[in-house]
């Protein structure tokens, strides 16, 4: 398991985008050299975990819980035979272009050790949006995204470190659940009554996804039916 690109982006004046600066970051190219990944801070104030990586929608983008985006090379292959054509390492905005690591059925809270001393902890799904649509200017492309399943992980920081092209990735946290980034993806789209068992990630979980499968839970059940925690 290793990390095949480390991946920026600049921002960039579109169209497309809902962003209120009118830009985005999504088009990532392979950086040189090292990067510096850190924690960037709570969504709407930090952006990117990565240094010199732009993230232009804060609203959406961005902060502890999505501090990095990790997709795996042997995804983006599968797209390059549907849509017949190629996909370049960052093509789907990911900062990490994973060889060898099944990032779509990562459970949320596990831990991945990369170079030296980067140790990063997955969070939640990629929802796909507009923007993403838009860029690969492809039809219907959120649906049949969603309808893959595969959406790549975001990972928070729990230990900064400077990473490269090439590095080795350790897991070295495994969690006593089966909440895996695939089923939280499941989740948040079109499977909402698999929210309730989100919640068995734990502190580990996606603030937001949290507050969505709480409140699903306690719009969906009786004042006598299971306890929500809190």
């Amino acid at each position: 398991m290793r990390i095949l690109t480390v991946n920026v982006g600049r921002p960039k004046a579109v169209e497309y985008t809902d962003a209120p600066s009118g830009t985005t970051g999504i088009d990532k190219r392979p950086a040189e050299g090292p990067v510096r990944v850190s924690d960037p801070g709570p969504k709407g104030e930090g952006a990117s975990g990565l240094a010199g990586d732009a993230v232009c929608d804060l609203r959406h983008h961005g902060g502890t819980h999505q501090a990095v985006y990790a997709f795996a090379r042997e995804d983006l292959d599968h797209w390059e035979g549907v849509l017949g054509r190629p996909v370049a390492n960052g093509a789907f905005g990911e900062n990490l272009t994973t060889s060898g690591l099944d990032v779509s059925g990562a459970l949320i809270g596990e831990r991945w050790r990369i170079g030296p001393d980067l140790v990063l902890e997955v969070a939640s799904a990629r929802i796909p949006c507009r923007t993403f649509a838009s860029w690969l200017d492809e039809k219907g492309w959120v649906k049949r995204f969603t309808e893959q399943g595969a959406p790549g992980a975001y990972l928070r920081v729990v230990a900064p470190g400077e990473i490269r092209a090439g590095d080795p990735v350790e897991v070295v946290h495994r969690p006593d659940h089966d909440v895996t980034v695939a089923l939280a993806f499941q989740a948040s789209t079109v499977r909402r009554e698999l929210l309730p068992g989100v919640l068995a990630a734990g502190d580990a979980l996606d603030p937001e996804l949290r507050e969505a499968a709480v409140k699903y839970v306690r719009t969906n059940t009786s004042p006598a039916g299971t306890n929500v925690p809190v």
